[in-house]
């Protein structure tokens, strides 16, 4: 940011970004680390890593390199000391909310396996249902499923290679068949235009679980949009995005509704219902027979009494005293 626009309040405003593959990082890892934010975290004032997150078994690892080109680094191990059985990392350019899937993931296969363990009483058990740490799938369709439901296309590749892009072409996954390696590099998702500024990466090794490359993919075709100060977005991704202020009208959209949603609009007809009840006897009476002549005129009684007429009859006030005869 220059220093000739540096004051300019409009670049603090917050708009929501579509796609969010293209809304670039928020300066921070928030919502990358939200779905462990009960696990362990280590703050470290030497090295590259700034913040490093361990499951309380520390087999999975979530590093924070702040300063670095590849912003994050996520590995998951048989046990504390294991080297990594597999290695996901995400470049400074990716949103966290695509990290977020990934994390979101891990959380939930830890709770299983933990579950698991203390529910047999057996060490074992973490690696019998530790999913986090499970094969990958013989089929690269299961990686990137979501993809394929959101409408992501094949590409020309090739040999040995598979391609799929977005619908608008700013974004996709290159799965490298040809790397045997166990730590080799085999599946790629990208969003934006090369550069180092522009081009947002996730990168994940050979033996990373494909159910975990599926959630992170699941995150990436997410439709909604993700905020951003305007000054967060780069110059030359302005053109691509949907930059929409927060608390716009045009923000409104139709949602199915929620259950408290269903309970608040119960509540409120009710309230309107009881505002137009009658509230004396009179009008009590005169529904009443309101009812009657509507009934027996719908069965063909004969000379039904006009609704009219029994509106108009005389009707004693609930608080007149009765006359005895």
């Amino acid at each position: 940011m220059s220093a000739r626009n540096a004051y300019d309040p409009h670049l603090f405003q917050e708009v929501r970004v579509s796609p969010m593959y293209l809304a670039g990082s928020d300066g921070t890892g928030d919502a990358g680390f939200a779905p462990v934010a009960y696990w362990p975290h280590h703050y470290l004032d030497e090295g590259p890593c700034q913040l490093l997150v361990t499951s309380p078994d520390q087999r999975i690892r979530i590093g924070w390199f702040g300063d670095d080109f590849e912003l994050w680094k996520i590995t998951a191990a048989e046990d504390a000391v294991s080297a990594p059985r597999w290695t996901a990392t995400f470049n400074h350019v990716t949103p966290a909310e695509i990290v977020a899937g990934l994390t979101t993931a891990l959380a939930h296969d830890y709770a299983e396996a933990d579950a698991y363990a203390y529910a047999y009483a057996y060490a074992y058990a973490y690696d019998i249902n530790a999913r986090f740490l499970a094969s990958p799938s013989l089929y690269w369709a299961d990686t990137i499923q979501p993809l394929t439901d959101a409408g992501w296309t094949r590409d020309a590749a090739e040999r040995g290679t598979v391609e799929f892009s977005s619908p608008d072409d700013q974004a996709g996954v290159l799965i490298d068949n040809r790397r045997s390696g166990w730590d080799a590099r085999t599946v790629e998702l990208w969003a934006g235009p090369r550069g180092w500024g522009t081009r947002a990466e996730a990168d994940f090794t050979a033996r990373t679980p494909s159910h975990l490359i599926a959630a992170t993919a699941a995150a990436m075709a997410d439709s909604a949009p993700v905020i951003r100060e305007r000054h967060q977005i780069h110059r030359e991704m302005e053109h691509l995005v949907t930059l929409t202020p927060v608390g716009s009208a045009s923000l409104q959209t139709s949602r199915a509704p929620t259950p408290l949603d269903v309970r608040r609009t119960a509540v409120t007809q009710a309230v309107h219902r009881a505002a137009r009840a009658p509230r004396t006897a009179a009008d009590l009476r005169v529904m009443a027979a309101r009812s009657r002549t509507a009934t027996s005129t719908r069965t063909g009684a004969r000379n039904p009494v006009p609704a009219a007429a029994a509106v108009a009859r005389p009707q004693l006030s609930p608080s007149a005293p009765r006359r005895s005869r």
